[in-house]
């Protein structure tokens, strides 16, 4: 990825190195994307801190035009950030314009959020003013994922905007080309240095969040990267806004429909070929059920047409954790085969016989596998669930509203999802727990993340 006689840099960084995508559909290459050096990373991160004294003092009203004004170039270049998408990621360019639009949408929500965002009076001694108010806490640094590049990068980016922040963006480097037109959309209404787009891998995200002259570090990936994260930033005194991975669990009941249960699970098990944050990484079929219910999704993964993982490292981790379980007892029913051609496709699989101590069972797959586990009881399902290290969120399907308030009391997870794999109404926010990470990542509380509070006594001079 590097060329042969750049000089490497402190970092190990070398000046003309650059990212190299592939079309996982095709094998075809898409591009190059130079990566930012150490020192354009000085001076952008320069410019961000800067710029942002005058952002702030910046009337909300006007910043929230800003955005909204982003939004707008979005909706309007939303089919070519699509095609972008799609040649990077795989991902389908119907569902790659949906997560565009949704990305306007949620600059939109901010745009209207922002200016309405305000602080509390508190009671004192009548002759003095006391008040809470927020402000900005400076520089973001974003560190976005490819898996839904321009809508997740919205939430954090909107929401950092809206509220004076200025942001260095580090798109995915599984999705520069998609991030990089965003960023500059972005940037394009908002004054000089307000948003800065860095490119690189993942040596570029350490500097960046191991700086002294940034405030917050807002990541959304892997568990082993935020915990990187959390480390570099208990040095520097940043915060740490963090979503991790996750291994959403299903749990079926006794008394569901298994076909329309093996739906929905087919549906949070491969959509977009299992790489969604939310994706169901571990089924809990009780036993009443279990026959038909796996049978029909059997069925289900059948009809699901191989699709490309983002690339074939991604599908070779997800190929060996498959065969991880099967060499440990698991039965393979369906899929688990690599398919032969170019790309980086990859089976809807479903496995039987699944064991808590499988690799399948105990950690992020993110891809289109569907690890089965039969348990004797609802409850019993519920406590295997909820046996993880960590705390995205899970779904729960069932006939029973006891057995459902017992499912989102015991569950110890940011989001539990009672008979759906997926929806929920706009501006839910939620905190991760254990591995997922810490902070609210959406909703109008992403706005009190990225501000802090100051409490002011005013009271007049003797005279």
């Amino acid at each position: 990825m590097s060329a042969p006689n750049a000089a490497p840099s402190a970092t190990g960084l070398r000046a003309t190195e650059t990212i190299e995508i592939v079309d996982p559909a095709s094998g075809a290459a898409v591009g190059k994307v130079p990566m930012t050096d150490l020192a354009q990373i000085d001076r952008q991160v320069g410019m961000a801190n800067r710029a942002q004294s005058a952002w702030a003092r910046t009337p909300a009203a006007e910043r929230a035009a800003a955005v909204r004004a982003g939004a707008a170039l979005l909706r309007e270049r939303a089919d070519e950030l699509a095609e972008l998408n799609r040649l990077e990621t795989g991902r389908p360019r119907s569902e790659s314009k949906e997560g565009v639009l949704a990305g306007a949408a949620t600059l939109e929500q901010y745009a209207e959020l922002g200016p309405l965002h305000r602080g509390r009076s508190l009671q004192g001694a009548f002759e003095a003013t006391d008040l809470m108010v927020w402000e900005p806490r400076g520089v973001v640094v974003a560190l976005t994922p490819w898996n839904d590049p321009v809508a997740v990068s919205c939430g954090l980016l909107g929401a950092a905007l809206v509220t004076g922040n200025t942001v260095v963006y580090k798109p995915s480097e599984r999705a520069p080309h998609t991030g990089g037109l965003l960023g500059e959309l972005l940037a394009g209404t908002l004054p000089e240095g307000v948003l800065q787009t860095v490119q690189g891998d993942g040596r570029v995200g350490a500097l960046l969040a191991a700086r002294l002259d940034v405030d917050v570090v807002a990541h959304v990936g892997s568990t082993a990267t935020g915990r990187s994260i959390a480390r570099s930033v208990a040095n520097t005194g940043a915060k740490a806004l963090l979503e991790n991975g996750g291994n959403d669990a299903l749990v079926v009941d006794a008394g569901v429909d298994p076909v329309w249960a093996a739906g929905q699970a087919a549906l949070g098990a491969f959509a977009n070929s299992g790489q969604i944050c939310v994706s169901v990484e571990r089924i809990f079929v009780h036993r009443d059920v279990a026959e038909s219910f796996l049978a029909a999704l059997v069925a289900e993964a059948e009809s699901w047409k191989p699709a490309p993982l983002v690339d074939r490292r991604h599908r070779e981790q997800v190929h060996a954790q498959v065969r991880d379980a099967v060499e440990h007892g698991a039965e393979l029913l369906t899929g688990g085969v690599l398919p032969d051609g170019a790309g980086a496709h990859y089976p809807a699989t479903v496995l039987a016989q699944c064991d808590p101590a499988m690799r399948i069972m105990r950690e992020e797959t993110f891809g289109p596998v569907a690890p089965v586990r039969v348990v004797d009881t609802f409850e019993h399902g519920i406590e295997e669930a909820a046996t993880d290290d960590y705390g995205l969120a899970a779904t729960v399907l069932t006939p029973s509203m006891a057995h459902a308030q017992l499912a989102w009391r015991e569950l110890p997870v940011g989001t539990v999802k009672i008979n759906s794999v997926f929806g929920g109404a706009p501006g839910g926010a939620a905190h991760p727990r254990r591995a997922s990470g810490s902070g609210f990542g959406y909703g109008p509380e992403l706005l009190d993340e990225m501000t802090q509070t100051k409490v002011v006594h005013l009271r007049a001079a003797p005279s």
